[in-house]
């Protein structure tokens, strides 16, 4: 976080385009903001847009405003948040979810700087705004499923800036309660062993998760010290942390995947209740699809008897995996070990559903 701290700060004085990635709860707002205060255009707005709380429509009347009668509904001429955030800087939350026609819009706007609000002809104005961007997905495994535009990419992320997850920085929890302890202005104690289970739970909310957790203590907890007890059933277990976060990440994925090819496991049985129970992440999903496509030379259906999956239960495995962005492209293990030139053929329907 020293880092990500450093890095925030010497870019600040930049007009480089940031994209900030990392899980939800970690902050990504945070940073922007600390970007645009140390920024000499700090003294100007900071507008805010949530790529995800709009429909593509209404997503784009937001960003670039509209004329009155250009839809129904349009009773009144509407500046843009791009175009109030002249001279200052836009904050585009969530730009993973924005969609392919929205990206287009935004790459011309980024290449031109002029703004044609919907609805108008003419001439187009030209406003003078600094972007930075924040996503909680992938954006690299989008492009090659076909979800966002490669030339976004290398014009938004000037300077990329990864904020890790609570769970790969536990020396972190401590400070952070003390600090979220001290907004609320009232005494918390945790024993050994609360702080213990505090530093080796998984924070699948991040700090965000930790941040409700200090304030429900605060307000509602006993007035003697926080004992394991007190804890959350499912922060109660995991009070060790054996191995490094990137480690364990890798050792879950090839755990879950002996497990299943051993046929101790089903993918529906077992890994979609861990998934929903929140005991592994979305990162551990698409790691096992990895190694399931690995072992198949690329091919989806195959994955399927590896997984214990029902042929059947194809489109549902396929939806599973698009509803929440796990879906890996397969192109990259269709070469067969030992022979460059050959190809795993899939058929075609396969290969429609994996790209869409």
């Amino acid at each position: 976080m020293s880092e990500v701290y450093a890095i925030a700060s010497q870019v600040a004085t930049s007009e480089a385009k940031v994209l900030i990635t990392g899980e939800s709860g970690t902050g990504k707002d945070l940073v922007a903001r600390l970007i645009h205060a140390r920024s000499p255009r700090a003294r100007n707005p900071l507008v805010t847009v949530n790529c995800a709380a709009f429909s593509e429509t209404l997503l784009e009347s937001e960003l670039f405003g509209h004329v009155k009668g250009s839809f129904t509904g349009a009773y009144r001429d509407k500046p843009g948040k791009l175009q109030l955030a002249h001279g200052g800087t836009v904050f585009l939350d969530e730009l993973g979810e924005m969609s392919l026609r929205m990206q287009a819009l935004l790459l011309r706007f980024l290449e031109t700087g002029e703004l044609q609000p919907i609805g108008q002809e003419g001439t187009h104005s030209r406003v003078d705004v600094r972007l930075i961007a924040a996503t909680n997905r992938n954006l690299t495994e989008m492009v090659a499923t076909g979800q966002f535009r490669e030339d976004l990419i290398y014009r938004i992320r000037v300077v990329h800036i990864d904020i890790p997850p609570l769970r790969e920085r536990p020396d972190d929890v401590r400070p952070l309660v003390e600090h979220f302890r001290a907004k609320t202005g009232r005494n918390l104690e945790l024993t050994a062993e609360a702080w213990q289970a505090l530093e080796g739970y998984r924070w699948p909310g991040n700090v965000r998760e930790l941040h409700n957790l200090v304030e429900q203590f605060a307000w509602m907890g006993p007035r003697r010290p926080i004992d394991l007890g007190d804890l959350p059933a499912e922060m109660r277990g995991g009070t060790v942390r054996a191995v490094p976060a990137r480690e364990r990440r890798r050792q879950v994925a090839d755990d879950l995947f002996a497990s299943l090819r051993s046929g101790r496991y089903t993918f529906w049985q077992h890994i979609h209740p861990l998934f929903l129970d929140r005991e592994i992440s979305r990162h551990d999903v698409r790691e096992l699809i990895k190694r399931g496509l690995r072992a198949t030379q690329g091919n989806y259906r195959a994955v399927l008897s590896l997984f214990g999956i029902e042929d059947g239960d194809y489109k549902r495995f396929m939806n599973f995996l698009g509803t929440h962005r796990c879906l890996v492209d397969f192109r990259e293990f269709r070469r067969v070990s030992g022979d460059s030139s050959t190809m795993v053929a899939e058929p075609r329907a396969d290969n429609e559903a994996v790209a869409s």
